[in-house]
């Protein structure tokens, strides 16, 4: 009975050791599990607190971020920010309505940066659809942060980048960039 006795309470110590020892990952898989939750109940100020926006912007402008202004990259973010959650949010919210599930998987972290890995299950009436999903995060002094999403192994970030920012930066460089942000921001506030 003693030996028994022994391995239930040996068992019940593994059982409440387990969540510790899957706590250090949780840090990294925070900022997405954040930013899935606030867009879908449309809390897009918080969604958008965990975007990694320097390493965004490095990432969309390259070599050329650093030729900016203080200035120029704080508009560009504060334009960025509000141009994603004005445009993508929407587009996340519209799927989430039939949202039957979210699973995320252990996040592979090497060193600042990590991907965390998940699958959503969208039960629409007329099909049932399955999107896996991998984000990538960064450590920034402020924790992990969100940096970009790729679905079925398309970056948003890179289409943005090559579609967009830098045919734009081609044409007339940060004053064009902004200009052109400027008026999508203003045109996208009047709807």
């Amino acid at each position: 009975m003693n030996a028994r006795l022994r391995s239930l309470s040996l068992l019940a110590t593994l059982t409440l050791a387990l969540p510790v020892l899957a706590a250090p990952n949780e840090p990294v898989a925070k900022p997405v599990k954040t930013v899935v939750q606030s867009v879908r109940y449309s809390k897009d100020d918080l969604a958008l607190k965990q975007l990694a926006n320097d390493e965004q912007g490095r990432f969309l402008l390259g070599e050329d971020w650093e030729k900016g202004t203080e200035a120029q990259r704080k508009e560009f973010t504060k334009l960025f920010n509000s141009l994603f959650a004005k445009i993508a949010f929407p587009k996340v919210r519209e799927n989430f309505k039939n949202l039957a599930s979210i699973t995320y998987e252990d996040p592979a972290v090497e060193g600042e940066k990590a991907n965390v890995k998940s699958t959503v299950v969208i039960e629409h009436p007329l099909k049932k659809q399955e999107m896996k999903l991998q984000y990538s995060v960064v450590k920034s002094q402020g924790g992990w942060k969100v940096l970009d999403v790729a679905v079925l192994g398309d970056s948003m970030l890179t289409g943005i980048r090559d579609d967009q920012v830098r045919p734009i930066m081609k044409q007339g460089g940060w004053d064009h960039l902004l200009q052109l942000m400027r008026a999508k921001e203003a045109e996208l506030t009047k709807k």
